[in-house]
């Protein structure tokens, strides 16, 4: 377990409930009725549906709630301020600030800000690719529950975080639990019965596939490791922040 960072903790500032500008395109997507219903509800069923039908059951009762002993251990791993990107109902924000943590989520949905805000965590509704408070200062980033699909380009989400953590900082990313998982997709929300929402892009790795490209950015493998069936790969930022 890595020893807590002495940086200073950047200021999170007012919570908002706007992003600062548009959403991309694809992001309304997370703010669809199937979504928000099953976070207010606190169960699914809920899926990624793919354009061959193929459906990825999303784990929404998980995400409402308390952190489990795998979600622990990742909690055990941050240093200093985390940005929670693709926050979701807020479990890991909540529990880092129970713990005395500077801590922030981010999500595109509105029904996450919000169930996170009540579970007594920060939150701001916004991209990732948005201007954030405290860019490139962030001593650790998490992407769990599948998050570095976010874009469906994990090489252009990777640069980002590489700007909005502290030279070396620290990323937490949660993998697909098959090695030879690496893909690039349109997917919609959905539920049971409901109409699809609108398409967006997303992208599903596996531990090798999240290293070849992490590698391939200027990030360092800092440790891998599986809990409980679900795998996560530590990654260290490079030096020197790169484009996107």
């Amino acid at each position: 377990m890595s020893r807590a960072r002495t940086t200073a903790a950047p200021p999170l500032g007012p919570q908002r409930t706007t992003p600062a500008r548009p959403l991309p395109a694809a992001d309304p997507a997370w703010s669809a009725d199937p979504y928000a219903d099953a976070l207010r509800a606190g169960r699914g069923p809920l899926f990624l549906r793919r354009a061959d039908g193929w459906l990825l059951p999303l784990d929404v009762e998980r995400w409402c709630a308390e952190p489990d002993p795998a979600d622990l251990e990742v909690l055990g791993r941050c240093e200093g301020a985390v940005l929670d990107v693709g926050c979701g109902p807020g479990r890991l924000v909540a529990a880092l600030g129970v713990q005395g943590r500077r801590a922030l989520g981010v999500d595109v949905s509105e029904a996450a800000v919000a169930h996170t805000v009540r579970r007594g965590g920060r939150a701001l509704r916004a991209s990732v690719f948005d201007p954030l408070p405290g860019t490139g200062r962030w001593d650790t980033a998490l992407l769990m529950d599948g998050n570095i699909g976010i874009g469906g380009d994990p090489a252009a989400l990777l640069h980002r975080m590489a700007r909005v953590l502290t030279a070396g900082g620290l990323l937490l990313a949660e993998t697909v639990p098959y090695p030879d998982v690496d893909e690039r997709v349109t997917v919609r929300v959905t539920g049971p019965h409901d109409t699809p929402g609108a398409p967006f892009p997303w992208a599903r790795l596996g531990t090798p596939a999240l290293l070849r490209r992490a590698r391939a950015c200027g990030w360092r493998a800092a440790d891998r490791w599986s809990t409980d069936g679900r795998t996560f790969v530590a990654l260290r930022a490079p030096a020197t922040a790169t484009a996107g």
